[in-house]
C-alpha cells in the first residue's frame, strides 16, 4: 500500500520545526523539473566571496543528514530497527540508508508500525518526495523498449535484476522476524515498486558531501541541475549543510536556484542516474558490456582472472576520439602467445602467467603487459579489430529500424510519457554519432596496423603455412586414389 503523500506548500512547516532555515529563498513547483528551490528576492554576491561567510540560502542541521553513520545513530535508539539492520546484514552504505528508507516508508503508511519502528523527521519529509521519477528503472516495460540498441539497454535490465535480488534478500531475512514480518510484509505496507523508487531517489538526491561523504539532505535535495548553476553545497564548522550563492552571481526575484551534478557525466549517466539529459552539456562518452569470444576456450578462466564486469569505453573531446577496453588486451591472447592459468593445488587459487612471469595482481593492466612483446602490433590489431567488431553490432542495433520496438520516431502511445520518447530518441542519436565516429577511428587504426611490419610478417607467415597445409592435403588426396 502506498504511502500517504503531503503537499509541497506544506515543508516550510516541517523545515521550522526541524531547524532548517531558509533565507531570501522558498520551494516550489517548478513545472517540468517538478520541485525545485526558487530565489524570493534580488540577490547579489560579489565575485571575490569564496567562502561559508556568505549569507547560506539553506541551512540543515547536521543531524537530519542521512549517511551511513545517521543510520546507526538509528539503530542505537531504535532496537527493532537494529534486529532488522543485522538480519539483513551491512552490505553497503547506500544499502543501510535504503533499509533506513523502507522503514520509514512503511512507518509513513501507518500500518502495523506499533510494534516495530520509531518515528524520525524522515518519517514525515519522504512524504514530501514524488511518487515518481523519470529514471528508467521506473519506466513501464514499453518505455524501456525505446532504450533497445543503446548503451542503457543492459544497465537498466542489469540494474532492476540487482534490485530485485536485494528486495528478495530483504524479504527473507526480515520475514523470519515476526514484528518486521507483520510491519512490512503482511500489512501490504511495501513492496518491490517501493524498493526501486527508493533507490531512484537515493541516486538522483545522493551528495557528496566533503566530510560527510554520500549523504541525502532534506530540501537541498529539491535543488535542480543547471550546467550553468547558481550556487553550491558546503559543510559548515558545525557540520551543518548549507547551500550557497556562487561568487558574482546575481539572481532575480522568481529565478530558480540550481546546481551542479557533474560536468563528467555523460548523456547515459544523466539519464540512468537522474532521469534527464541536460541538452547544454558537452561530454560525450559511453560504456558497453563486452562478452568474451565464444569459441575461447580460456573465457571464463579470463573473465575469473579478470575480476570485474568486462566495458568498452569510448569518449570524444574537442573531437579526438578515444577508446579503452583493459579486458580485451586479456581477450585477445592466447596459450600459443604466452598465456598460461595454474591451479594451485594447495589453496586452490588461479594464477595467471604471461610469458612465464606471474602477472596474477595484474589482469587489467594487460595493454602495458603486451607492450614489450615482439608482437605487440598483432595484439592491437586484434584488439581493435573485436572492439570495431562489438561497436558495429550496437550501431546495428541502435539504428530506428533495426528490430522490432516502437519506433522512437513515431507518436508516444497512450501509455508512454512523451518525456521517455524524447529522451531515448535524444540518447539514440548522441550515441550513434558517437560510434560511427569510432568506428572510423578504429578503421584507421586497423589500417596502421597492418601495415606494420611484425603483422606483415606474421601474416605472410600464416598466409605460407596455410598454403602448405593446403598442397600436403591434395597430395594425401592424391596417394589416396593411386
Amino acid at each position: 500500500m502506498p504511502s500517504p503523500k503531503l503537499p509541497i506548500e506544506g515543508l516550510p512547516v516541517w523545515a521550522h520545526l526541524n531547524n532548517v532555515t531558509l533565507t531570501n529563498v522558498k520551494i516550489a513547483n517548478t513545472g517540468d523539473k517538478g520541485f525545485g528551490v526558487v530565489c524570493d528576492s534580488h540577490l547579489t554576491t560579489e565575485a571575490s566571496d569564496e567562502t561559508l561567510d556568505t549569507p547560506a540560502l539553506l541551512t540543515v542541521p547536521h543531524d537530519l543528514v542521512l549517511n551511513a553513520e545517521a543510520v546507526q545513530e538509528y539503530a542505537k535508539e531504535d532496537r527493532t530497527f537494529r534486529e532488522l539492520l543485522d538480519a539483513v546484514g551491512h552490505q553497503s552504505a547506500r544499502g543501510d540508508i535504503l533499509l533506513f528508507l523502507l522503514v520509514q516508508t512503511a512507518l509513513a503508511s501507518r500500518i502495523g508500525h506499533s510494534s516495530a519502528g520509531v518515528l524520525n523527521p524522515w518519517t514525515e519529509y519522504i512524504q514530501f518526495l514524488p511518487e515518481t521519477v523519470l529514471l528508467p528503472t521506473l519506466w513501464t516495460e514499453e518505455e524501456r523498449l525505446l532504450l533497445g540498441g543503446t548503451s542503457l539497454e543492459a544497465a537498466v535490465s542489469a540494474k532492476i535484476s540487482s534490485l530485485d535480488s536485494e528486495f528478495g534478500s530483504i524479504y527473507e531475512a526480515s520475514s523470519n522476524i515476526p514484528r518486521w514480518n507483520e510491519a512490512l510484509w503482511e500489512s501490504g505496507a511495501v513492496s518491490f515498486r517501493d524498493w526501486i523508487l527508493l533507490d531512484a531517489l537515493y541516486r538522483s538526491r545522493c551528495l557528496e558531501l566533503p566530510r560527510s561523504g554520500e549523504s541525502l539532505v532534506p530540501c537541498i535535495d529539491m535543488v535542480n541541475h543547471s550546467a550553468a548553476p547558481t550556487a553550491y553545497y558546503d559543510e559548515n564548522a558545525k557540520d551543518d549543510v548549507a547551500l550557497l550563492l556562487r561568487p558574482g552571481t546575481s539572481i532575480s526575484e522568481g529565478d530558480e536556484i540550481s546546481i551542479s551534478y557533474g560536468d563528467a557525466k555523460s548523456a547515459a549517466e544523466m539519464l540512468f542516474s537522474y532521469g534527464f539529459i541536460d541538452p547544454d552539456s558537452t561530454v560525450e562518452s559511453l560504456v558497453l558490456p563486452l562478452e568474451p569470444l565464444q569459441d575461447d576456450p580460456l573465457a571464463k578462466a579470463k573473465l575469473f582472472a579478470f575480476g570485474e564486469a568486462p566495458k568498452v569505453h569510448v569518449s570524444r573531446s574537442n573531437g579526438s576520439i578515444a577508446w579503452r577496453s583493459p579486458f580485451a588486451y586479456l581477450m585477445c591472447v592466447n596459450e600459443e602467445d604466452g598465456l598460461e592459468f595454474r591451479v594451485l593445488r594447495e589453496t586452490r587459487e588461479m594464477n595467471v602467467l604471461w610469458q612465464g612471469d606471474d602477472v596474477t595482481d595484474q589482469t587489467t593492466e594487460f595493454q602495458t603487459l603486451v607492450q614489450s612483446h615482439p608482437l605487440s602490433a598483432l595484439f592491437s590489431l586484434r584488439v581493435v579489430t573485436v572492439v570495431q567488431e562489438r561497436l558495429q553490432s550496437q550501431l546495428d542495433r541502435a539504428q530506428p529500424d533495426a528490430e522490432p520496438r516502437t519506433p522512437p520516431t513515431s507518436e508516444p502511445s497512450p501509455t508512454t510519457r512523451e518525456t521517455c520518447v524524447k529522451a531515448a530518441l535524444l540518447l539514440r542519436n548522441i550515441e550513434i554519432k558517437i560510434l560511427e565516429d569510432t568506428i572510423e577511428a578504429l578503421e584507421e587504426e586497423k589500417t596502421t596496423l597492418l601495415a606494420d611490419e611484425h603483422v606483415v610478417a606474421y601474416l605472410g607467415s600464416m598466409e605460407t603455412a596455410g598454403s602448405d597445409l593446403v598442397e600436403e592435403e591434395a597430395s594425401n588426396e592424391e596417394d589416396d586414389f593411386s
